[in-house]
């Protein structure tokens, strides 16, 4: 097994495939010689499979390894890697089991993206509670005045402050949500089984909340747990936010809670399969708001990224316990 000690004075040769940038970058190239290829600056785009990412650290003779898209099997492993740094919170792109085997620790990048998704929920939520995107459509069109009526007619709506706010998963996008919403003059209540100070069971949170934010992991437990039965408890009128992952929920009954007019709004940033037809119910109603799982989209994730990594390789290289570390076992 890896031991800690084989790493002192370690100066790796990095193949960096994630986008990665600011002062931990900056770090990074001062500690290693750096291979900086970030696959989202590829054009067209590019991510490898793990035969094509063993290759290609064979190819720049690298020994250290830091994705973010691309797959990580076995491949990678017989290739004399020793270190993989995953900048995601969960990495699912990286085979866990075939890096225990092979002794290489694998590190990941908790709370990376926290405050850029807390982010994007809140702007959602004004989008959707204010009718932010049908007004801007009347202004473009040039249909301010429609119908017999004025605008303050058609867009007037309840403030968010004083309204209840209810989080399906306090992790680091719903604690960081939280707070904002606090900030805004919601009262916040969470639901979360791990969570010690998130224990208001689901279907009260539901009856209570103006507003119900997805901020779960999709697991066997939460696919599909809100569905036609959670959505009627809702109460009338409440706003839908969901900026993890469209598993979460079962878009048929999102669908028709909405048509029935029972949901006031929703605020999706996920689909299935990374799309959602033109042709999909969603799209034609105006009291919804879609964006295309850009929550993490932000240049500040690839600099707390970047950072994060830094840290792991230089405890790594000082021989210090690794505090984002997937198989610590391999560091006994």
């Amino acid at each position: 097994m890896t031991r800690a000690s084989e790493f002192a004075g370690w100066r790796p040769k990095l193949l960096v495939t994630a986008p990665l940038r600011g002062e931990g970058l900056d770090r990074l190239q001062a500690m290693a010689d750096v291979v900086y290829d970030p696959w989202i600056e590829q054009h067209p785009l590019r991510m490898y499979n793990s035969a094509q990412l063993a290759e290609r650290l064979q190819e720049q003779g690298a020994d250290g390894l830091i994705v973010e898209s691309d797959l990580v099997g076995t491949e990678v492993f017989k290739t004399g890697v020793r270190f993989v740094a995953a900048t995601r919170a969960d990495p699912v792109n990286v085979d866990v089991e075939a890096a225990r085997h092979a002794g290489v620790p694998v590190v990941r990048c908790p709370g990376r993206n926290a405050d850029a998704v807390a982010e994007l929920a809140i702007a959602l939520l004004f989008a959707v509670a204010r009718g932010v995107l049908p007004a801007d459509d009347d202004v473009r069109a040039g249909q301010v005045y429609r119908d017999g009526s004025i605008p303050y007619q058609r867009f007037r709506a309840w403030e968010l402050q004083g309204k209840t706010a209810g989080l399906v998963g306090l992790g680091a996008v719903g604690r960081a949500t939280k707070w904002r919403l606090e900030g805004l003059g919601l009262t916040v209540q969470a639901y979360d089984p791990y969570a010690d100070d998130a224990d208001l069971p689901l279907g009260d949170l539901l009856q209570v909340s103006d507003v119900v934010s997805m901020h779960a992991p999709v697991t066997p437990e939460t696919t599909g747990m809100i569905g036609a039965a959670q959505f009627a408890a809702m109460k009338p009128g409440a706003i839908y936010l969901n900026t993890a992952r469209a598993k979460l929920h079962d878009t048929g009954a999102l669908v028709e809670s909405l048509q029935s007019g029972h949901l006031g709004g929703a605020g999706l940033d996920h689909f299935e399969g990374e799309h959602l037809p033109t042709d999909h119910p969603l799209v034609g109603m105006s009291n919804v708001v879609l964006t295309p799982h850009i929550g993490g989209a932000t240049w500040d994730t690839e600099c707390r990224q970047a950072s994060i990594v830094a840290d792991e390789l230089t405890r790594l290289v000082a021989g210090q316990p690794l505090l984002h570390i997937v198989n610590p076992e391999v560091m006994q």
